[in-house]
């Protein structure tokens, strides 16, 4: 590579940097619809500019709305679905809080940089690469961007996998697993909201009269964890919990949420038997579980390894050679791997700690992984 292509690469990589910082700095939580809308606004933007038309639907259950922008090529039959999420988990404020967009050397941080504004916005340039060349991909190319990946896609399933049914393959620009690792399938995820009706009464003066709602809530979560099996990759987690209203009333409603991980089909059938089997621990106290949000198993299948072959194949031609394998995050991924559409997930920047305070990008992998990415765009028929 000579002296002047260096140039080049050095002034494309600042680019991109400056454009995903811009789109860092919209502060997208799932649940702020205004946020992730205002993030919409941008992508559907930026597609705009390279000629895509823009589908927008409206977002329901006060969650954000879904944006698809498809390339004016290719004519109507299958072609490549770019599958991703602009929603992410860091509340508003986070920002100007414990994550600021910083740089430090090889290491760039910003809330969502790393899940997955930053692989997002690489695909997205990979594209923006072909039109500014005044060139056209074998295939017709749809990208869609999605408003609620981190709570599950609750009110986007049905377009997804509508979209993907569309399409011959999709290309999910994920993290990157492992420095680097590239994703041929996932885990199965299932949700569940608990809640607990207790008892209320003066927690000072009459606390034997009332029936805590915390307190089954309590007993419920350690029965609940205690059935993960880590050693099978079984596992069930509480991470979101509420109830009570003064410390001086015994509380009389708790609210808390489960996610469950299920390596195989038939874990992921007992999981869901085994949780809408649960009773009261305290009979005084009604228990409910509500099932939630589902992303099922995705295998990888012989036209999948042909995928990750072909991106491992210009992975090697930027300097790097990704290993591939099934992992226990959920991705969108999941909702088109399980369909059977050969679906290769993983391709978004390397980093670290997502979902985190120390959420970051290697700025060295922004071009090789982009380039992977364009190749698979120009490749693919």
């Amino acid at each position: 590579m000579n002296q002047n292509t260096n140039a080049t690469r050095a002034e494309e990589e600042e680019e991109i940097l400056q454009g995903l910082c811009e789109w860092v700095k919209v502060e997208s939580p799932s649940y702020d619809r205004e946020g992730v809308n205002r993030m919409m606004d941008v992508a559907a933007a930026a597609m705009t500019e390279l000629g895509a038309t823009i589908t927008r639907i409206p977002g329901r259950d006060n969650l954000g709305d879904t944006v698809t922008a498809r390339m004016p090529w290719g004519g109507d039959g299958p072609g490549i679905l770019v599958l991703g999420h602009l929603d992410t988990v860091h509340l508003t404020g986070t920002l100007g809080g414990p994550l600021p967009v910083r740089r430090e050397g090889d290491r760039l941080w910003g809330p969502g940089i790393y899940d997955m504004k930053g692989g997002v916005y690489i695909a997205y340039h990979a594209l923006r690469r072909i039109v500014r060349a005044g060139e056209q991909t074998p295939l017709p190319v749809t990208f869609m961007f999605i408003p609620d990946e981190e709570l599950g896609s609750p009110t986007t399933r049905e377009y997804i996998e509508a979209e993907s049914m569309k399409n011959r393959f999709v290309l999910v620009p994920e993290p990157a697993q492992d420095r680097g690792n590239l994703i041929t399938g996932r885990w199965a995820f299932a949700r569940f909201r608990l809640t607990t009706r207790g008892k209320p009464a003066h927690a000072g003066a009459f606390l034997d009269k009332g029936c805590s709602a915390i307190h089954e809530m309590a007993e419920q979560i350690i029965r609940i964890e205690g059935m993960s099996e880590p050693e099978r990759n079984v596992t069930f987690s509480v991470g979101v919990i509420n109830g009570g209203t003064f410390v001086n009333v015994v509380p009389a409603e708790c609210n808390a949420q489960v996610l469950a991980v299920a390596p195989t089909q038939a874990d992921l059938d007992d999981i869901c038997e085994r949780m809408m089997a649960l009773k009261s621990i305290n009979p005084e106290v009604p228990f409910e579980v509500e099932q939630g949000a589902i992303r099922p198993l995705f295998e990888p299948s012989e036209a999948v390894i042909g995928l990750y072959s072909m991106a491992a194949s210009f992975a090697k031609e930027s300097g790097y050679e990704p290993g591939h394998g099934m992992v226990g995050g959920g991705s969108d991924g999941n909702f088109s791997g399980a369909l059977g559409i050969p679906t290769l997930d993983g391709l978004g920047l390397c980093g670290e700690d997502f979902h985190t305070h120390n959420e970051h990008i290697y700025v060295s992998s922004v071009l090789p992984r982009c380039d992977v990415i364009e190749k698979m765009l120009r490749a693919l028929k």
